[in-house]
């Protein structure tokens, strides 16, 4: 009887992984979309070395910390690729704010190969993301 109830199982579990990851995608997307009324006040870029670069981005009406994240992530996603590469990884964001201005300041690496680690950004999906959502890149 196991046996013949085997194919089922697999099925079962196979159809609630999907269901898992339709889910947890929907949640990330939903994190990045831009605030109500934000205004994206620029980009300050900075090349550390050959591959590394800081981001400096400054909005008013972020929702928290996310949200200027969000924009450091489009800003690097869009100079990987200006850069001819297809890849990034971030580092860190510092942000802070002062009133109603936030500051972050996100450290990325940026290949033309995916590199090891687990916070990698395909550029190229990132950016066009970003668009969808309404953030603004370099």
């Amino acid at each position: 009887m196991a046996r013949a109830l085997f194919p089922y199982g697999l099925a079962l579990l196979a159809f609630g992984g999907l269901t898992g990851c339709s889910s947890e995608a929907t949640g990330a997307r939903a994190a990045l979309s831009a605030p109500e009324g934000a205004e994206y006040l620029g980009v300050q870029t900075q090349l550390l070395d050959a591959n590394t670069v800081s981001f400096i981005v400054r909005m008013r009406g972020a929702r928290d910390r996310a949200d200027v994240v969000a924009y450091a992530r489009c800003a690097a996603a869009q100079y990987t690729l200006i850069r001819g590469y297809g890849f990034a990884q971030h580092v860190r964001t510092n942000v802070g704010r002062s009133g109603d201005i936030w500051e972050g300041d996100g450290g990325f690496v940026i290949s033309p190969d995916l590199p090891a680690g687990m916070r990698n950004l395909d550029a190229e999906v990132i950016v066009d993301d970003c668009r969808e959502q309404g953030i603004p890149t370099v």
